[in-house]
């Protein structure tokens, strides 16, 4: 019998709530699901809103009775909040959020690198918002049990997942016992530690780094701004990188490297925590400052993916698919990606509007996008905590030479995340004129923002289905486009279509957004009417024309929902 506990966790300023679990005495007979998501965290709540967005129900079981313990995951990019627009907790994310776009990196008391992530005005969202993820968990909860597509399931474990002809049988257990619970698919969004990996016998690709990083969250007023703070070599920590960053509610996160030989259990001792970070507060200047700990714990720096996220009826995301370091706030905004991506891909299977050659495409696009990650995110790990012999000599050269020599600053850039590029995407038009712009976002990229009035922005208006961006000052869309879309929509294929230019309404446009400086023309390398852009679901382009016609739109819809 699963025992979650029902103690509130501690912390300093966020209040538990402890959610009554699920138990299947009080509900009707489990009929089969379409889809259960076995984990609770950013991967598993986004997927369920992302499959209800495209109509299609699901079971959400979380294991523990409250969200997650510690702020975990605090940085998240624009293209994270981009996709939080989508399922309708960007604001609440925005009110209580701390954002920034500056990175600073010390050596030995001198500041050798700042980076600036780019910001301009056909931005909503600032290249990075920091806020526990304890909050993001209950805006992502709250829209979850606001959706009446999804079963939100506390205190529910799941023990075994047995593969059946088409299905999938669950053993779940809770706090009255066992129940069977069956499902045409299972989306394993287990975490890091993931259970179901670990039962199908599942291994990772990748590397795993020596030695381990504390991480600490402490209540401490300090006069600096929101900006990532990173120190190299300190005198109190020598040969090793600290990390700081303001977090909401007056809370700072501290990140160091443990000294060679300090087990975690060591350096998780009170006394141990209080000596390194006072040395950290007295190292920036401000030595004696009261500070409080609220949380704190040990990870280590691993580089690791499954080289296939689809086994069977089993469909790996977050965590439980990829291990990410920290460096490069990577964890939660690859795993909001990978929830964008498969719910878009599930759901249009179920629906019988793709084979499951679409679910193909998913696991080939986003193991392709963790396996970037890996490469660039090693290189990070190597630089902020390099293997002793080669690199750790190159870490140190860099270290000298940054005092005074300009070149080799730029080899702290963190590499931050950013959204992958699906350039060789089956899904990509073949026979499109991309290869013939000469701007905008090609095939497989994320969309670009772009200001359409004070508070409008183009991806306001993408999203949900298919978009098809037509480029016209014309006061109807060609009839024959017209009839692609009608039948299309007739196959049950969600598609939308956008006249942009017209200062009004354009005939069989669902929507006119008007252009009348050409900035969103010149953004997106439009030379002339009847160009057009072909957004896919998760608004990656999967086709670009500089002239569109009725042959070239189907062939692009028929290529992007492969039969």
């Amino acid at each position: 019998m699963h025992t979650p506990t029902t103690e509130a966790r501690p912390s300093i300023y966020y209040n538990y709530e402890v959610f009554k679990p699920w138990l299947a005495s009080a509900n009707p007979k489990q009929d089969r699901q379409k889809v259960v998501v076995v984990g609770s965290g950013p991967a598993g709540m986004v997927t369920a809103l992302e499959l209800a967005r495209h109509g299609v129900p699901s079971v959400v079981l979380s294991a523990e009775l409250q969200f997650s313990q510690g702020s975990r995951a605090i940085c998240f990019t624009r293209r994270s909040m981009e996709i939080l627009q989508q399922v309708g907790v960007a604001d609440r994310m925005t009110e209580g959020g701390l954002p920034w776009r500056f990175g600073n990196s010390y050596y030995r008391g001198q500041r050798v690198f700042r980076m600036e992530a780019p910001h301009d005005a056909d931005d909503r969202f600032f290249p990075i918002i920091n806020v526990q993820q304890q909050f993001m968990e209950e805006y992502l909860h709250d829209a979850c049990k606001a959706n009446p597509l999804i079963d939100f399931r506390w205190g529910n474990k799941v023990n075994q997942v047995a593969q059946k002809d088409g299905y999938a049988l669950l053993e779940v257990d809770t706090p009255e016992g066992l129940y069977a619970l069956e499902s045409n698919w299972v989306v394993a969004a287990d975490g890091g530690r993931s259970g179901i990996r670990t039962a199908m016998n599942l291994e990772m690709e990748g590397a795993s780094y020596e030695g381990f990083f504390v991480i600490a969250d402490i209540k401490v007023d300090l006069p600096l701004p929101t900006e990532r703070l990173a120190y190299f070599d300190p005198d109190w920590n020598p040969g090793n990188t600290i990390l700081m960053h303001r977090e909401p509610n007056g809370i700072w996160r501290v990140d160091y490297q443990l000294p060679d030989g300090e087990t975690p259990e060591q350096a998780l001792k009170p006394e141990s925590l209080k000596a390194r970070i006072d040395a950290q507060l007295a190292m920036i200047g401000h030595a004696g400052v009261k500070w409080e700990m609220d949380w704190s714990s040990v990870y280590s720096a691993r580089t690791l993916t499954l080289p296939d996220f689809v086994h069977g009826n089993v469909i790996f995301t977050g965590d439980a698919a990829h291990l990410l370091p920290i460096f490069g706030v990577r964890g939660a905004n690859t795993a909001f990606q990978d929830a964008q991506s498969l719910g878009w891909h599930l759901a249009f299977v179920l629906k019988g509007l793709a084979s499951q050659k679409l679910l193909t495409n998913h696991s080939d696009e986003r193991v392709g996008a963790a396996r970037e990650i890996v490469y660039e995110s090693g290189k990070s790990t190597r630089f902020m905590a390099p293997p002793a012999g080669g690199f750790e000599l190159l870490r140190n050269a860099v270290l000298s030479l940054s005092l005074t020599q300009e070149f080799v600053r730029p080899l702290y850039h963190w590499r931050t995340s950013r959204p992958h590029e699906y350039t060789h995407s089956m899904l990509n038009s073949k026979g499109d004129d991309n290869g013939l712009f000469k701007a905008g976002p090609a095939h497989g990229a994320p969309p670009q923002n772009v200001r359409l009035g004070a508070d409008d922005f183009l991806l306001d208006h993408l999203g949900g289905g298919f978009d098809l961006l037509y480029f016209t000052d014309a006061e109807a869309i060609p009839a024959d486009l017209q009839a692609v879309v009608h039948a299309a929509r007739a196959k049950g294929v969600p598609i939308k279509v956008i006249a942009a230019g017209s200062t009004k309404a354009v005939m069989g446009a669902d929507l006119s957004l008007p252009d009348s400086n050409g900035h969103l023309r010149t953004r997106y390398g439009i030379p002339a009417n009847g160009g057009a852009y072909l957004f896919r679901p998760d608004q990656h382009i999967c086709a670009r024309w500089l002239t569109l016609d009725a042959t070239r739109l189907q062939a692009a819809i028929s290529n992007a929902l492969p039969q």
